[in-house]
């Protein structure tokens, strides 16, 4: 039997004021033009009078091209004035990863890449140190050192976009790459930089949230995956997830619990990234199952 990934889909992602009859034009228009839908989430925010869809459809019976699709679907879009976007399963998305020291985020997602349990390309891994370049090397994946001072920061965040841009990279992880990255290098992905915090934001931003956490007594620490933005740890919002802990756990209980977290975390962000799942509105996301 033929998987869904195996198939060639489109995939659309609008938002717009909230009216009447917009899943059935959006349905109605993808059936005439040949599209079968093999998914649909939509919500509507009735504090906003916001409507938010996320339509899957295969492309295998479409009678047009997809360039005449989108170009009968721009009128369609104006007349709602909607914010839209198409992507096609046929473009995977192209991926680095930033790694420092911190081996076990890097382990997750290349575990669940070998396995085909992300559909997306992973096509280099970058660091600021070299003490992980031999899992790089065990998972055939090209890694690249970029050491960083206070100096040369800006010199080798240039030399890493140029060869991201070489490598057409869309997607970033940040998997505990311990560095800030530039508001130049920012602003080059806006949306596309995946960052994965060790707390439960907005609790304890910044550095050592788990030292802070223990001073504090919690009984509850969490991850936050995010969208990387100019303002630390407070971009959107994709994924997070908390464990309990008692008066019992040490400080590196702490932290071991927490690395726990931390990879599957940033793993179902990247995932639900690269299956086009999220649609980012102001300072939050709209997660589509």
């Amino acid at each position: 039997m033929e998987s869904k990934l195996e198939k060639n889909t489109a995939t659309l992602i609008l938002s717009c004021s909230d009216q009447k009859g917009l899943v059935a034009r959006i349905s109605q228009f993808i059936f005439q033009r040949g599209g079968n839908i093999v998914d649909l989430d939509e919500h509507v925010d009735p504090d906003e009078k916001m409507f938010f869809i996320r339509v899957e459809w295969d492309l295998s019976e479409l009678n047009i091209s997809s360039e005449q699709f989108e170009k009968e679907f721009h009128v369609l879009a104006d007349e709602i004035n909607a914010k839209w976007e198409i992507k096609y399963s046929y473009n995977k998305h192209r991926i680095a990863i930033f790694v420092s020291k911190y081996d076990h985020c890097l382990q997750e997602i290349l575990w669940r890449y070998k396995n085909k349990e992300l559909d997306a390309e992973i096509i280099l891994i970058i660091s600021n140190h070299t003490v992980l370049e031999d899992i790089a090397n065990s998972y055939g994946i090209p890694f690249y050192y970029f050491p960083i001072t206070k100096e040369n920061k800006l010199e080798q965040e240039l030399k890493e976009i140029e060869l991201l841009e070489k490598n057409k990279i869309d997607t970033i992880v940040l998997a505990r790459y311990m560095q800030i990255l530039s508001p130049i290098f920012i602003e080059k992905y806006p949306n596309n930089i995946i960052n994965i915090h060790h707390s439960f934001l907005p609790a304890f931003v910044g550095a050592n949230p788990y030292k802070k956490a223990y001073e504090r007594g919690v009984k509850l620490i969490g991850a936050t995956s995010h969208y990387v933005t100019e303002e630390l740890d407070e971009g959107p919002i994709i994924e997070q997830d908390v464990i309990r802990i008692t008066h019992k756990d040490s400080l590196n209980d702490l932290i071991r619990k927490g690395k726990d977290l931390e990879r599957l975390v940033l793993a179902r962000a990247v995932n639900l990234h690269v299956s086009n799942r999220v649609l980012k509105h102001g300072k939050k996301t709209i997660i589509f199952q």
